[in-house]
């Protein structure tokens, strides 16, 4: 039997990269998936045929997590749409690196209003609608744990964030218990950072392991923590970073 048969889930920011897989290893695992996404229409359709493919129910929804109404919103629409919510992950996150001295005050609005308020405003919808037993996983980054160069200040303090945003949860969760937990992804290939881009080959020697990590391995920590053998783990951060931080 699947380890997540019968539960749903919403992936924010699930037509691409990590989000994309996560959405199609709790299919794999037997969720019902519910995904938003902002662009890319195409891209949504083909995790939506790969989440059918496995035999799971798929729903897409363009949503902008900057946008207040959006983040809370698409909660309450899939945990509509799919009968009830079981699990989010909070994956939706932009980046803007740059010397502190060029960052703009519309790039830090922009940057805090999809990485911080856009989680914690889809985290207190969900918690509204989940159950005892729910699950709310959230997507940080290494540079939360060790920043190795300059040019992430306004990333790294936008994920830092959500740590507090994720042990606070488990605090205020867990005599419901519904547990709150946080990945940190290290330099992962994706579209947004591909393991062949200009700057890969710094990125991936700071890892222990000399290379970039797979969109899938961060999925298979977040298939854990959604799974039955995590029901003790909350308030935890867990990198899957290739020893970045070590």
């Amino acid at each position: 039997m699947s380890t997540m048969s019968g539960k749903t889930v919403l992936v924010t920011g699930g037509s691409r990269g990590i989000g994309a897989a996560t959405a199609v290893r709790l299919a794999e695992e037997g969720a019902h998936v519910a995904f938003t996404y902002v662009q890319g229409e195409e891209r949504a359709r083909e995790v939506t045929a790969r989440i059918e493919a496995v035999g799971g129910k798929a729903l897409a929804l363009r949503a902008d997590a900057a946008d207040a109404g959006d983040a809370a919103g698409a909660v309450a629409w899939a945990a509509d749409a799919l009968g009830r919510l079981d699990v989010l992950v909070n994956n939706t996150g932009v980046g803007v690196l740059g010397p502190l001295e060029s960052l703009t005050l519309a790039e830090a609005d922009r940057v805090f209003a999809v990485n911080v308020r856009g989680a914690f405003l889809a985290a207190q919808a969900a918690a509204a609608r989940m159950e005892r037993g729910g699950r709310i996983i959230t997507v940080g980054s290494c540079m939360v744990q060790r920043v190795p160069g300059p040019g992430g200040t306004l990333y790294a303090t936008s994920k830092s964030a959500l740590v507090g945003l994720t042990k606070a949860l488990a605090r205020e969760l867990g005599g419901r218990g519904i547990t709150a937990n946080i990945v940190h992804p290290g330099p992962i290939d994706t579209d947004m950072n591909p393991a062949d881009g200009p700057y890969a080959e710094g990125q991936a020697a700071v890892t222990a392991l000399g290379r970039f990590g797979t969109p899938e391995e961060v999925a298979a920590m977040i298939a854990f923590l959604a799974g039955p053998d995590a029901t003790y783990v909350t308030g935890a951060e867990f990198a899957v970073d290739g020893g970045h931080a070590a």
